[in-house]
């Protein structure tokens, strides 16, 4: 039976060259003995910077690496060797994809006009994202999924959902965001990450505002090296942990809406570390 590798994530830093593509292909055959994998649904996190400094965050800025312009077309090799070997599927995150979004759109268009990729799709926190851009690349792009955490502008500055100086507008950037998704027919989701500051909140009001077609819902997630521990950021996170009890509560208040239920989608610490 084929092994199916259904999420393989490639770091920035290999800038998609084919030689490093050659060289996580091969680790993923010597991983199924009996048959090639099949690297079918890619997640490229596309830079580590990020314009906010959220508390939890388990992919933080080690390095400041931004694949240089002249490397585009090796970006372009390499996933065209990834199509070749299955690629159906494209996400592009970060940190923040949108701190480079003239690079980050090309992808995404050589992605489903050169590729023809059956889905194309990129998480941000939308603090970036503008019209411009939705207009000149929203037809190549299926699905935007936002982070959303919560709807009181204070619990996100608790937690550093916001530039380094405390700004935000995120509420209604969220909102605005939602509104192009809609005007250039991209798939609008929603992703929040459950911790101790937010735990107590009910977001239902505001998932029937938006409508995304899915919510999903993380538990607080430590990473030794990346927001626990030694780290190049400073980050500590421990003290934004739930159990899994309050997660589970917090998704039990959800689920008595039943269009919220209809797109929550909750993953918890065990689910995040095996997916």
């Amino acid at each position: 039976m084929p092994v199916d590798v259904r999420r393989a994530s490639l770091g920035a830093a290999a800038a998609m060259s084919a030689a490093a593509l050659a060289f996580v292909l091969a680790m993923h055959r010597r991983r199924g003995r009996r048959a090639p994998a099949v690297p079918r649904s890619v997640n490229w996190h596309f830079t580590r910077m990020c314009n906010y400094g959220c508390h939890f965050c388990f992919h933080t800025a080690k390095d400041t690496y931004v694949m240089p312009e002249r490397d585009m077309e090796k970006s372009k090799r390499g996933l065209a060797m990834l199509k070749a070997h299955g690629m159906e599927k494209i996400n592009f995150s970060g940190g923040e994809p949108f701190l480079h979004k003239k690079k980050l759109g090309q992808l995404v268009r050589y992605c489903k006009e050169e590729l023809q990729l059956d889905s194309v799709s990129i998480v941000s926190n939308g603090s970036l994202i503008d019209r411009r851009w939705m207009k000149e690349f929203g037809p190549y792009l299926d699905i935007l999924a936002i982070s959303c955490d919560s709807f009181d502008a204070e619990v996100l500055r608790s937690f550093g959902r916001c530039t380094k100086s405390g700004k935000t507008d995120h509420i209604s950037q969220t909102k605005q965001v939602r509104d192009w998704c809609i005007e250039f027919q991209v798939v609008f989701k929603m992703n929040t990450v459950v911790n101790a500051k937010n735990m107590h909140e009910d977001m239902t009001e505001f998932v029937r505002l938006l409508r995304p077609k899915r919510w999903k819902v993380f538990q607080a997630l430590l990473l030794e090296g990346e927001n626990v521990g030694e780290n190049m950021t400073s980050r500590d996170a421990s003290g934004l942990t739930i159990s899994d009890d309050a997660f589970q509560a917090y998704i039990k208040r959800h689920l008595a809406d039943p269009m919220v239920a209809n797109v929550v989608v909750p993953e918890s610490n065990v689910q995040m570390k095996d997916s």
